[in-house]
C-alpha cells in the first residue's frame, strides 16, 4: 500500500516535466481522468504565461487601455467632460477641434467630444447586450447539438445553415421591423443575427472534446451524462467561444452603429456614437471632424476589441 502511495506522486511529477519540456500544459482535469500522456488538451493560456513572466506585447497593453477608457466613459462620463452632450450654444456652432472643444462643435453648437463620451453607454451597452444574446442561445444551441447528437443534431444544424445563409444587415432589419426601432431592439436584432457563429462554433468545440480520451474515460468510469457533460465537457470547450464573443463584441458595435447612422437605431438627441456620424454627413465639407472624429472612436475600439479577441484565441492553441 506505501509502495502505490510513493510512486503516485512519482508519475504525477514525471508527467509535469514532460509537459514543461514539451511546452504544452496537459489539462488537469484530462490527466486525473486518464488522459494519454504526449496528447495535451490545450497549452498554456494567458494567465500562464503571466505567471511564467512573459510581457504581453505593446498592441494587447494598448487594446486593453482602449476599452478600459471607453468603459470609463460609459461608466463615469462626467469624470471626462463638463460639458452637456444635449444643450449646446448656438453661437459656438461648427466651430473646430481646439483646446476648449477637443472634438469640435455641431451644428447647433454642442460639444462634439461630451457627445462622444456620453454615447458610449449606448453604444457599449448594445453590444453587450447583442453579444449576450448571441452567446446565450448560440451556445445553448451548440451544446444541446453536439452533445446529444442524432436527428437533433441535424435538424438544429440545419436552422443554423439558414440563418449563416442570411445577410447579417438584412436579418438585423427584419427584427428591428418585428421589434421596433430603439437602442435595445437594435441589439437584441444585432445578437439574433450572431447566434449561428455561437451555435456552430460551439457545436465543433463540444463534438471535439468529447471523442477525447478523458471523456471516454469519465462516461467508463460510471458518470452520468450530465455531470460528464458539467465538469470535463463545457470547461473545455467554451474557450473558443469566449474568444469568439470577444470578437463579435466589436462586430457588435460596428452594426449597432450602422444601425443608428441609418436611423434604426436610437432616436435624437440621444448622442449614440453611429447617430453622430449620420449627424454630420451633411457638414462632410465643411466640419470633417463631425464625422471624422466619432468614425475614429469607433474604429479604434473595434480594432481594440478584436486584437483581445486575437490574444484569447493564441491562448486556446
Amino acid at each position: 500500500m506505501s509502495t502505490q502511495t510513493s510512486e503516485r506522486p512519482d508519475a504525477a511529477t514525471a508527467g509535469i516535466a514532460r509537459d514543461e519540456a514539451s511546452g504544452t500544459v496537459l489539462d488537469p482535469v484530462a490527466r486525473d481522468a486518464g488522459a494519454l500522456d504526449g496528447q495535451p488538451t490545450r497549452r498554456a493560456n494567458v494567465a500562464r504565461l503571466f505567471a511564467n513572466g512573459r510581457r504581453p506585447s505593446w498592441t494587447l497593453v494598448l487594446a486593453v487601455a482602449v476599452i478600459v477608457i471607453a468603459v470609463l466613459w460609459a461608466a463615469v462620463p462626467w469624470l471626462f467632460t463638463s460639458y452637456d452632450p444635449i444643450d449646446g450654444v448656438p453661437a459656438q456652432k461648427l466651430l473646430p477641434p481646439s483646446a476648449e472643444h477637443w472634438f469640435g462643435t455641431d451644428a447647433i453648437g454642442r460639444d462634439l467630444y461630451a457627445r462622444v463620451v456620453y454615447g458610449a453607454i449606448h453604444s457599449l451597452s448594445g453590444a453587450l447586450i447583442a453579444v449576450t444574446v448571441g452567446l446565450a442561445a448560440g451556445t445553448l444551441l451548440g451544446v444541446v447539438a453536439g452533445s446529444v447528437g442524432g436527428w437533433l443534431d441535424d435538424v438544429l444544424m440545419r436552422v443554423v445553415d439558414v440563418l449563416l445563409s442570411i445577410p447579417g444587415l438584412l436579418l438585423s432589419l427584419s427584427v428591428i421591423i418585428l421589434l421596433g426601432f430603439g437602442t435595445v431592439n437594435a441589439a437584441i436584432a444585432v445578437g439574433i443575427g450572431s447566434v449561428a457563429s455561437f451555435a456552430r462554433l460551439s457545436r465543433s468545440e463540444v463534438v471535439r472534446v468529447r471523442r477525447t480520451d478523458y471523456v471516454e474515460a469519465a462516461f467508463g468510469s460510471g458518470g452520468s451524462f450530465a455531470s460528464v457533460l458539467r465538469r470535463h465537457v463545457l470547461p473545455n470547450s467554451l474557450t473558443a467561444v469566449v474568444g469568439l464573443a470577444a470578437l463579435q463584441f466589436g462586430g457588435a458595435i460596428l452594426a449597432i452603429s450602422t444601425l443608428g447612422f441609418l436611423g434604426y437605431g436610437a432616436p435624437p438627441p440621444t448622442p449614440e456614437w453611429g447617430l453622430l456620424i449620420a449627424e454630420g454627413r451633411n457638414y462632410v465639407a465643411t466640419a470633417w471632424w463631425l464625422t471624422t472624429l466619432p468614425g475614429l472612436v469607433v474604429l479604434v475600439v473595434v480594432l481594440s476589441a478584436n486584437r483581445i479577441s486575437q490574444s484569447i484565441g493564441r491562448g486556446t492553441r
